[in-house]
């Protein structure tokens, strides 16, 4: 076998968009912008079936949550298939502050919900969306040092968990590799970086 038809991998750069099967329109508004506070910003036809819509919410990253809409369909609530292939949750990204209010503003629309659930190196919370889908919002605990991203810590986080033979990630893992990773990735003029005190 040549080289150029040696097996190689088709590597992704991230989540370009994620698409779910909606209901009505204004369901699909009232709950990703209404709710979740995504823009709306775009709007056309499903170029593969004419007779429903395709509507983009912006999920706060530039990236695209995009919905299939059909004005017959009804939102059904029943929870969404948890059976091998099917997708179980999604989960998005906020802010500590944001956190924080959640409980309260979904308890404000007698939304059911999860409680805030401590998941080590984040904090959850879960509930489901008007068709059953469940969603999750996640706060992480840490901000990865300039130039890293969580990945970079959350990887360094498990090898240092692993090594210390820890049942799962805790926030003492996360500091400890938050400063493996700025030792790595930022000089020093000292000679001896290590832990000392000062007083």
């Amino acid at each position: 076998m040549t080289e150029d038809n040696a097996m190689k991998k088709i590597q992704t750069q991230g989540v370009h968009h994620i698409t779910i099967i909606g209901a009505d329109r204004q369901t699909s508004i009232d709950f990703w912008e209404g709710l979740l506070g995504m823009p709306f910003i775009f709007d056309q036809p499903n170029l593969d079936n004419p007779r429903e819509g395709h509507i983009y919410f912006d999920p706060g990253d530039g990236r695209l949550i995009t919905v299939f809409t059909n004005e017959d369909r009804k939102p059904d609530p029943t929870r969404t298939s948890t059976e091998q292939g099917a997708v179980h949750h999604l989960a998005l990204n906020v802010s500590q502050a944001t956190f924080r209010q959640v409980e309260k503003r979904l308890d404000a629309r007698g939304i059911k919900h999860s409680g805030p659930k401590d998941r080590g190196f984040m904090d959850s919370i879960y509930f489901e969306d008007p068709l059953g889908l469940l969603i999750e919002l996640a706060s992480y605990r840490f901000e990865p040092p300039e130039g890293c991203r969580h990945a970079d810590v959350m990887i360094e986080a498990h090898r240092i968990r692993v090594a210390r033979g820890d049942y799962n990630i805790q926030e003492e893992h996360l500091a400890d590799a938050i400063e493996l990773l700025v030792a790595r990735s930022q000089q020093s003029l000292s000679a001896d970086r290590s832990a000392r005190n000062p007083y």
